[in-house]
């Protein structure tokens, strides 16, 4: 039956025009289940030819010449590369006309000569419409190439663009990559230095305070001789002997700054002042040769730190630019405040403000690797026989202990600046307070003395009784104990690092049992992590101690008691 859809691609025209050639065939087409349309004039012919529709045409040889050759011609030139448009052609027999011979040379086209058998039709269109579905198919398969192809050129057009851009991508990750390995060896390295800087610190701590123990014997002793004697030998001996074991003491002090285990006086303090007092001192330390500068912020905050500590660090700083100057230049000592911590100190600081000082120099400089090792105790450049190379290592660790740090920077031939952080503080300055000096009791009182060591306890207890005082001496806190008893000692002064009950276990104790009995803390060094906040707020002695300097304590101690105190505060200098 003909189709109602004259689009269908897969329906037969029937181009028949004579008598009812059309029905005949369209109805033989039909009882095969074969889809057709009539295309008397054959216009849906032309049209199906440069569409590539249908599947296919029977024809008969007088419509050819209705249609016209040229027409017909043109028309399946003008087919889709992958159309081959099949043509069943139906003559009469024994007739060969010039348009049948035209078009079988033009085109896939199958003549059958009428009169025909049905089954010959209907093969031949079976096998046109089968035919032309390949055609199809293949027409599918070039489309997908063709697609295909499109893609693959526009992926070689973008190739260059993604590989530019991976290229990118991949740099920014190595960059990434290198930016986080230097970090983290850097912050190794960072550790690195902390741990051997804590281990150094602990061996000198521990080296410092038993060679204190040691000068604390020796220095008692000639202060012992030196009051026993006129003779002059034997007091210049004896006072090359007491000079010589001040230098020991000096060099144990530095040696507890750097390990942080030095009992340091915390005050309020202006830097200003403390480097404009240190103008004459500085003068004549420098020399001429080395012009001295100060650029001081005249709105600089208050400090807290041990102004003794600081102004020998400023005064050491200022001897090493000397050094580094041997033919003259220029020191310069600049406060500044710093608001916020810098990044580049941020593992070194707490947040916070801190007072920055800066001693800087025109002088040769330090190599990176001597700026390496530039904190390190007993690491100098100085020939042998001019310096301890524990300078550098002191002021670190002093910045450290008042709760700041210290940095240098320096180039080869450039000059050096060392910078110390310490914290700020609002507190009020305290003034200076002068103490009497009294080396004989006005009275007979009878003081305790405390101490592991036999050499410091002896030397100790005869230093008390040449300034006129009463001694019972004890070799521990338990044996002090049982010696104790109300009003039998009008002082105590007790060692600190003791096996067993330690000096501030001792205390304690003696607090609870006597309250109002006075004690002074006698140490090679004052760990206070160790022993405990208490000792901030009790009299300490530092050995090597000057028996001077023990008469005076031992004074102001029983001063503080007649009065109605018992505990003795350290004094502050601002």
């Amino acid at each position: 039956m003909e189709g109602s859809d004259s689009g269908a691609i897969d329906d037969f025209l029937v181009i028949a025009p004579a008598g009812r050639d059309c029905q005949v065939i369209g109805e033989l087409l039909g009882s095969a289940e074969l889809r057709w349309q009539a295309d008397n004039d054959g216009e849906r012919l032309l049209e199906a030819l440069v569409s590539g529709g249908s599947a296919g045409a029977v024809i008969t040889d007088d419509a050819l010449a209705r249609i016209g050759a040229a027409r017909l011609r043109d028309a399946i030139e003008r087919q889709p590369p992958w159309s081959d448009f099949p043509f069943v052609l139906l003559t009469r027999r024994g007739e060969t006309r010039q348009g049948s011979r035209s078009i079988e040379e033009l085109v896939n086209v199958t003549i059958l000569e009428r009169p025909l058998h049905p089954a010959s039709l209907i093969s031949a269109a079976r096998a046109a419409l089968r035919g032309r579905l390949r055609q199809r198919l293949a027409a599918r398969h070039l489309a997908d190439l063709e697609r295909a192809r499109g893609e693959l050129r526009e992926l070689a057009d973008t190739l260059e663009t993604k590989v530019g851009d991976r290229t990118r991508d991949l740099a920014a990750a190595n960059d990434r990559l290198t930016a986080e390995i230097a970090e983290r060896e850097r912050a190794e390295a960072r550790l690195l230095q902390a741990q051997k800087m804590e281990a150094i610190g602990q061996l000198t701590g521990g080296i410092a305070h038993d060679f204190n123990n040691l000068l604390t014997a020796v220095v008692g002793s000639i202060d012992l001789l030196l009051r026993r004697t006129e003779d002059p030998k034997l007091r210049r001996l004896a006072g090359n002997a007491l000079q010589a074991a001040e230098r020991g003491a000096q060099l144990t002090a530095q040696l507890l700054a750097f390990s942080r285990r030095q009992r340091l006086s915390p005050t309020p303090v202006q830097p200003n002042e403390i480097v404009s007092g240190m103008g004459d001192l500085l003068d004549r330390t420098i020399g001429r040769h080395v012009r001295v500068e100060t650029r001081l912020d005249p709105g600089l905050w208050q400090a807290l730190a041990d102004p003794t500590q600081a102004e020998v660090m400023i005064l050491n700083l200022a001897i090493n630019a000397r050094d580094a100057m041997p033919a003259g230049g220029r020191l310069t000592i600049a406060t500044r405040n710093v608001e916020t911590v810098p990044a580049k100190l941020s593992s070194d600081l707490s947040p916070g403000q801190y007072v920055a000082i800066a001693v800087s120099d025109t002088g040769a400089g330090m190599s990176p690797a001597v700026l390496a090792r530039a904190f390190e105790p007993f690491f100098t450049t100085k020939e042998q026989g001019k310096g301890t190379g524990l300078g550098l290592a002191q002021l670190y660790g002093f910045a450290k202990q008042s709760g700041g740090t210290a940095r240098i920077e320096s180039r080869e031939g450039e000059g050096t600046i060392v910078t110390i952080y310490l914290p700020r503080t609002e507190a009020a300055c305290r003034s200076a307070e002068i103490p009497v000096l009294e080396t004989r009791a006005a009275e007979r009182v009878r003081i305790l003395i405390v101490d592991d060591d036999e050499d410091v306890r002896n030397i100790a207890a005869a230093l008390v009784e040449e300034i006129g005082y009463d001694v019972d001496a004890a070799e521990s806190g338990e044996a002090a104990l049982r010696l104790l008893a109300p009003d039998r000692f009008a002082l105590v002064i007790t060692d600190v690092a003791m096996p067993g009950m330690t000096g501030v276990d001792l205390a304690r104790e003696i607090r609870s049992k006597v309250p109002d009995l006075p004690i002074i803390f006698a140490s090679g060094y004052a760990d206070v992590q160790t022993f405990g906040e208490e000792l901030l707020h009790e009299n300490l002695l530092k050995k090597p101690y000057r028996i001077a300097e023990l008469a005076a304590r031992i004074s102001a101690a029983l001063a503080e008691r007649a009065s109605g105190g018992n505990v003795v505060p350290l004094r502050g200098l601002c």
